[in-house]
């Protein structure tokens, strides 16, 4: 079901482990991972069918990136970046797509064995990994150091393996003990060696986080500082389970499917209804720090409903009424706010916290709630 084009390469073909693993025609689940330049598109449709159940996956562009990846026409969409969508309104789930930007995880089941599935009473959720989804975090340094340290085998690019202290800071920001580390502060740590990745942190000193080979336990190593970090630091981690999970399948691990619930840096959802001065707050166009422009919040008033709902001057606004205005000028995002006479919900985000995803590489936060 997989041909290889050279232009995509064949680090990322579904893999299904087996079409019927019960005898009674329900087959697995397939994952695919979808990756596309902001002129692009994913190149299928979600449908939600009159006497049909589920998300269905339907004009599967000819060449486009879904068809050479592999998904077909009639597919059922169960989970979108790890998220279960099976029990969803068809509206969220577009949306959760949308959310993703420019690379989203799809697990998806043939449409015959959905319709066993549902005939035998199956719970979809189960057939699916309970977590598929690394972590972002982010470690401030206390004065013992970072709380972890790496060990990776010499010679051998990519694997780094950290070992977690105890109620330290990595812990305590949600590092998994033995997870393995695939970003630094945003760049990817794939292509380094053991002894690379030390030469490009290591600033010996008091603190920090140590490196060995083999058994950190066995063979401790003399702490380095991270250099450019400071006393923060920004991991993309995955748990064994879920470093697997994405091996076994070819697939590239990414921040763009990252969990980032344990981030300090949240987006926040604005509810107001209009007074009699309006909701109080001025919205412009400016240009974003990341390049293109965006819409900001400005000139909140003291005691009006924005400034009660939380708005600080300087957010950007990502959505309205839980649609995203990306690709919308400031005309229509006005517009998408007046939309509703005497109230309205915003999702924004501040700059620090904006700062933030930009530089790990996020492109913009994932905004879209579970």
């Amino acid at each position: 079901k997989f041909e290889f084009n050279p232009k995509d390469g064949i680090d990322n073909p579904a893999l299904s482990l087996t079409e019927d693993t019960d005898g009674e025609g329900v087959g697995e689940p397939r994952f695919y991972l979808l990756s596309k330049s902001s002129t692009e598109t994913f190149g299928f449709c979600l449908h939600e069918e009159l006497g049909c159940q589920g998300h269905i996956i339907r004009q599967v562009e000819l060449g486009g990136l879904a068809q050479r990846r592999g998904l077909q026409d009639g597919d059922q969409l169960l989970q979108v970046n790890g998220h279960f969508v099976d029990h969803l309104d068809h509206h969220r789930v577009v949306q959760k797509i949308k959310a993703s930007g420019n690379q989203v995880l799809l697990a998806v089941l043939d449409s015959g064995s959905y319709a066993a599935a549902k005939a035998l009473g199956r719970d979809l959720a189960h057939m699916l990994p309970a977590d598929i989804r690394p972590r972002l975090c982010h470690i401030v340094r206390d004065k013992s150091g970072f709380g972890f340290s790496v060990s990776g085998p010499e010679g051998t690019k990519g694997a780094f393996q950290l070992s977690v202290q105890q109620d330290g800071p990595a812990e305590r920001a949600g590092v998994p003990p033995g997870s393995w580390l695939l970003e630094l502060n945003g760049a990817s740590v794939r292509s380094y060696s053991h002894t690379q990745l030390a030469r490009k942190v290591r600033d010996p000193g008091a603190g920090g986080w140590g490196t060995g080979t083999g058994n950190v336990a066995e063979h401790p190593a003399s702490p380095f500082q991270l250099k450019q970090s400071g006393s923060k630091v920004t991991l993309l981690v995955a748990s064994s389970a879920v470093e697997e999970f994405y091996r076994l399948r070819g697939l590239r691990v990414t921040a763009a499917l990252a969990d980032t619930s344990w981030l300090p840096f949240k987006v926040r959802e604005l509810h107001m209804v209009k007074g009699p001065a309006g909701y109080g707050f001025l919205l412009k166009e400016d240009d974003c720090r990341s390049g293109g422009t965006g819409q900001f919040l400005w000139d909140v008033d003291a005691g009006l409903p924005a400034e009660q709902a939380g708005m600080r001057e300087g957010d950007r606004l990502l959505a309205v009424n839980g649609e995203s205005i990306e690709g919308l000028d400031h005309q229509q995002t006005v517009l998408r706010i007046r939309a509703r006479d005497d109230q309205v919900t915003l999702l924004v985000i501040d700059p620090a916290s904006d700062e933030f995803y930009q530089s790990v590489g996020f492109g913009k936060p994932a905004w879209s709630h579970p």
